[in-house]
């Protein structure tokens, strides 16, 4: 039980505080993904902050509600939408589509998780939730296809009106009493109390939000690293063309790690590389203990959201040019002080 005040607590503190550093680099440099990523911080910290206030002084329904509404559908939607904005120079959009359309489909697996609970929702709102991440996801490849830099702006008014509606559905939906629903052995808070049609909707922004800043970070990871390219022939069949290139990251990032081990014991290694890693981790974390908490699992859920933001904001501190001026003072003491040049930014900069 302290467990479950003290992991939230920090998890809480450090988000706002990434969010705090990551809005200041905005307002220097306006670059759309750093306010995007600001906000996805903001929301984190929100989350936790929920989580916090719930099992410290007790669950209401309010604290509930915005619990699912931030918790579910923003934080990793925002996150991930902020790497779309950071990659939307490049043939990211691609796999951005490809991940909407993917967690479209995963309502299907929240339909089964309901109908194993015994009250699945109308199918008619799974098929909407496909169809709907389905056209989504098309928009997207178009954009990408005629101006790849359209994408990130696509994304972006899907996103922004997928919220609206998130928010309007979460306040409206009728909630059984207590208003909330805890794990019975762990207290975690769990997302049964919501009707079954939020629930298949999930999907969309979690899952594809998780998507983009994993993988957006490993992408950016092999594009710092020192590389072997085995793969080197380019296709030009669409479709052909981006599982090819999918495919040639994969085997040339394997290859390639010799290389990169070999450059950090040399301390040549680009700062950006374990940088990403960190920030692919960080990702990929709280999205498995995410998934677990959504199946029955609870225990890890407060562990991986703290251990998610914290791998985040070590990796914007481990690039050397994800604060081009960073001072850490107390009072006219100046504890920290590091003046980085600014360069084109990948995944954390």
């Amino acid at each position: 039980m302290i467990a479950n005040t003290v992991l939230p607590l920090l998890s809480s503190a450090l988000s706002f505080l990434c969010a705090a550093l990551v809005l200041r680099q905005w307002a220097e440099r306006r670059r759309s993904f750093q306010l995007v990523w600001g906000v996805g911080l903001l929301w984190y910290g929100i989350s936790a902050g929920t989580e916090f206030l719930g099992s410290a002084f007790g669950w209401n329904e309010a604290l509930y509600r915005a619990w699912y509404l931030i918790g579910a559908f923003f934080v990793a939607a925002y996150l991930g939408m902020g790497t779309i904005y950071l990659l939307g120079k490049t043939r990211f959009g691609y796999f951005a589509a490809f991940s909407i359309f993917t967690g479209g489909l995963f309502s299907s697996l929240s339909q089964l998780q309901l109908i194993k609970e015994g009250r699945p929702t109308n199918s008619t709102v799974v098929y909407l939730v496909i169809g709907v991440s389905t056209l989504a996801a098309v928009l997207i490849v178009v954009a990408t296809a005629v101006r790849r830099t359209w994408a990130p702006h696509i994304a972006m008014i899907v996103l922004a009106s997928a919220s609206v509606l998130a928010a309007v559905l979460v306040v409206t939906a009728r909630i059984p009493a207590p208003g909330y629903s805890l794990d019975p052995v762990t207290h975690v808070p769990v997302g049964t109390a919501m009707p079954g049609y939020l629930r298949v909707q999930t999907g969309p922004f979690n899952i594809s939000g998780a998507f983009c800043l994993v993988f957006g970070a490993i992408f950016s990871f092999y594009v710092y690293m020192p590389k072997r390219k085995v793969l080197r022939a380019k296709m030009r069949i669409p479709v052909i063309a981006q599982l090819y290139g999918a495919l040639a990251v994969l085997v040339n990032l394997v290859a390639s790690l010799p290389l990169a081990v070999r450059d950090l014991f040399q301390g040549k290694l680009n700062s950006r590389v374990p940088a990403t890693l960190l920030i692919a981790l960080g990702g990929f974390i709280p999205g498995v203990t995410s998934g677990l908490n959504r199946f029955g699992v609870t225990w890890s859920f407060f562990l991986g959201e703290f251990l998610g933001v914290a791998l985040i904001f070590s990796g914007f501190l481990v690039s050397e040019e994800v604060f081009s001026k960073l001072r850490v003072r107390i009072g006219n003491a100046v504890l920290v002080a590091r003046d980085v040049p600014e360069a084109t930014p990948k995944i954390a900069g």
